[in-house]
């Protein structure tokens, strides 16, 4: 799988130049050694949907793996699941409500840590999928970002599964806008926006995104 991977790399990152998004490996539907053969062929970040699979995949792998890795929950984060999952990642890219971050800020607290989180948009407004809607987002910001054990590191995104190109890259591009409205709102920086999985990373990064969420289009041959 090593050589699979290190082909597909060398043709994601030729289709995205000159763009260099920190690439993240999602490994929510393979064991603990398709994490080893990533690893072995470059990549430092991976991405887990549930926590409990992910904690029995990292507590798998060697200690120079896991000191030398990043590990990124992006599924939804269910409030009964954060006790585990704070100080476990070293980004939770998920949060999809005030309650939430409260309750991360709480654990993390108790933990004296500060838990990096980015902050899920919604902006296809699909009522299946998770986030805040673009104006929820400008209303409770500041709340979040006051919080002292988190740390907004920037914005999360998931594209509608549709086959028009033109009105996804709108939505990247909106997503790009509303950081940039956060960011003079509330006189912060937010340096990461992960947005783009297999089948629209290339719209992605052409749209600002700092992170590139694969699976597919990276293990498969």
């Amino acid at each position: 799988m090593k050589n699979i991977i290190e082909h597909n790399l060398l043709e994601i990152k030729r289709k995205i130049e000159p763009y260099t998004p920190n690439i993240i490996a999602v490994t929510k539907y393979f064991d603990h050694t398709a994490i080893i053969e990533a690893y072995n062929a470059g990549i430092r970040d991976f991405g887990e949907n549930r926590v409990l699979d992910a904690i029995a995949k990292i507590e798998m792998l060697d200690e120079e793996i896991r000191n030398n890795s990043r590990f990124h929950l992006i599924g939804h984060l269910q409030k009964n699941k954060v006790k585990k999952a704070v100080g476990k990642f070293d980004l939770i890219q998920s949060v999809d409500s005030l309650e939430l971050a409260e309750a991360i800020n709480t654990e993390a607290g108790k933990k004296q840590i500060v838990q990096k989180i980015l902050i899920q948009i919604n902006n296809a407004k699909e009522p299946q999928k998770f986030g805040f809607y673009p104006e929820e987002i400008l209303q409770v910001f500041g709340e979040i970002n006051k919080m002292p054990n988190i740390k907004i590191l920037g914005l999360m995104n998931m594209a509608p599964l549709i086959s028009n190109r033109t009105e996804i890259s709108r939505l990247f591009n909106d997503i790009f806008n509303i950081k940039t409205q956060l960011e003079k709102n509330f006189s912060c920086q937010l340096k990461e926006i992960s947005m783009g999985m297999s089948g629209d990373y290339d719209l992605a990064v052409a749209a600002g995104s700092t992170m590139i969420r694969l699976g597919r289009v990276l293990f498969s041959k």
